[in-house]
């Protein structure tokens, strides 16, 4: 069974990253205030993402993996994916999770999540954390493009489905292919180094997220 270590990027490199390219990338994330923490994170709800192609809703289930589901529900909270490029965009995968600011990828590089069990499939529509191996998860994740069942096994589990907008989706710009070394897309440490400045220049069609809000 082929490993898929490419869906997670390493967090080694945590330098300055550039600017966003447009007023609502410029928007900072935080970590969460102890406030927002005393939040409870709800059974079901709708992750909204307005993209540069158009809107696409999430239906996120908690039961599912909770602790995973936890952390996306503050990262959405802080405007954390507010400007993030979909640098990763092939027929099986797209992925995200990148932010363009130093500062804020560097408040969570270190919250590396424990593992959830899988307790759905990874189907087309899904949505799930990328990482590393064990309990390495962060911020990155990924839509499968298609029935990735194989990635069950090796501990992606899914949080939550497409219910709105999967042809959004299937439409991001991804003619620029798999990220590098494998190869000619965008080099996935260069993105930690040097954030949406780098992507702008390099690879200016790369849609992206423009607000991600709960619903």
């Amino acid at each position: 069974m082929r490993r898929i270590w490419w869906l997670a990027v390493s967090a080694v490199v945590t330098l300055a990253l550039g600017g966003c390219s447009s007023p609502d990338e410029s928007k900072k994330a935080a970590a969460p205030k102890p406030a927002l923490k005393a939040e409870k994170t709800p059974d079901v709800f709708q992750a909204v993402f307005d993209t540069s192609r158009g809107q696409v809703v999430i239906e996120v289930h908690r039961d599912w993996a909770p602790v995973g589901v936890d952390h996306f529900y503050w990262l959405i909270k802080t405007g954390f994916y507010d400007g993030v490029r979909f640098f990763r965009v092939t027929r099986n995968y797209v992925q995200f999770g990148i932010n363009g600011d130093a500062t804020t990828n560097g408040l969570w590089s270190t919250a590396r999540l424990p593992d959830d069990t899988v307790k759905q499939s990874n189907v087309k529509g899904t949505l799930s954390f990328a990482h590393l191996g064990a309990n390495s998860r962060t911020t990155q994740l990924f839509f499968n493009m298609k029935n990735n069942k194989d990635l069950d096994k090796q501990g992606f589990a899914p949080l939550g489905k497409v219910i709105a907008g999967m042809d959004v989706v299937e439409r991001l710009y991804s003619a620029y292919g798999e990220v590098a070394p494998r190869g000619q897309g965008p080099d996935p440490t260069k993105i930690e180094v040097q954030g949406n400045t780098y992507l702008d220049s390099k690879f200016p069609r790369l849609d992206y997220i423009k607000k991600a809000t709960i619903q």
